[in-house]
């Protein structure tokens, strides 16, 4: 099994204590993954209450940042506008029941997609690659997507990458224990560093020691043939992630 690591919630003013220990992790295993930047952030949840000094001061070159590390291989994708959740809605991928995209008008959807990119862009950061706030969107993100630019998503389940709606997919673990115990395919773990404790840092580094598992790039992964999934799979997947959705529901009733 082939697998890559994604980022989420990269934002100038995130705990990046936090988040420089994991890239150690990643320099350590030469792992060069997926980071997701919020063009606009306006969600206090991604914000460090009380930033060092250092942290303060990375915040202010946290663009150059961003550039100096897709110098070294990292891949930048867009991850939503300014992450604020107004829907209660899962969308077409509905792992959570709310999204700042999915239920939201085309129209408005659009232009949050342009004004996220045009934010990155005169940042001097380009890409086609879309991460959704709560892996939510619907079928109005995907047209608004088409519409602003962006070729890909990383998101959905699948042993491989997958093409559907003139969009390319990437697809993330359903289950890590399940997806390490695959012989053949391809497959996204999700981390976000804002929350990684050192306790969690040390099951990583388990991780990226197992047997049988080979850690590629992000790159590697987008230059991967995409197979054609057709509307049975998109079932399948919708049910998937529902039934994920549900069944961690169950266990914060019954935990």
């Amino acid at each position: 099994m082939k697998i890559t690591v994604r980022l989420d919630d990269i934002t100038p003013d995130m705990d990046w204590e936090r988040f420089l220990k994991f890239k150690a992790l990643l320099d350590r295993y030469q792992v060069k993954p997926l980071i997701g930047v919020v063009p606009d952030n306006r969600d206090e949840n991604l914000v460090k209450k009380e930033p060092s000094a250092e942290e303060k001061k990375l915040a202010e070159g946290f663009w150059d940042y961003v550039k100096a590390l897709q110098k070294e291989g990292w891949t930048v994708a867009m991850h939503g506008f300014r992450h604020i959740y107004t829907t209660k809605k899962g969308g077409c991928f509905p792992l959570n029941n709310f999204s700042e995209f999915a239920g939201i008008p085309l129209a408005e959807q659009q232009e949050m997609l342009r004004s996220g990119k045009k934010i990155l862009s005169e940042k001097g950061i380009e890409t086609a690659l879309f991460m959704a706030p709560a892996h939510s969107y619907d079928k109005n993100t995907w047209k608004a997507l088409r519409a602003a630019g962006f070729q890909a998503l990383t998101d959905g389940f699948g042993d491989n990458p997958y093409r559907y709606a003139g969009l390319d997919f990437y697809p993330i673990s359903f289950r890590l224990g399940g997806t390490f115990k695959k012989k053949t395919g391809y497959s996204t773990m999700v981390v976000h560093t804002n929350t990684v404790s050192d306790e969690d840092l040390r099951r990583y580094e388990g991780y990226f020691q197992r047997e049988g598992v080979t850690w590629i790039s992000f790159e590697e992964y987008l230059r991967q043939p995409k197979e054609n999934r057709g509307l049975f799979g998109r079932w399948k997947e919708y049910w998937m992630a529902k039934g994920k959705y549900l069944a961690g529901r169950v266990r914060q009733h019954t935990g």
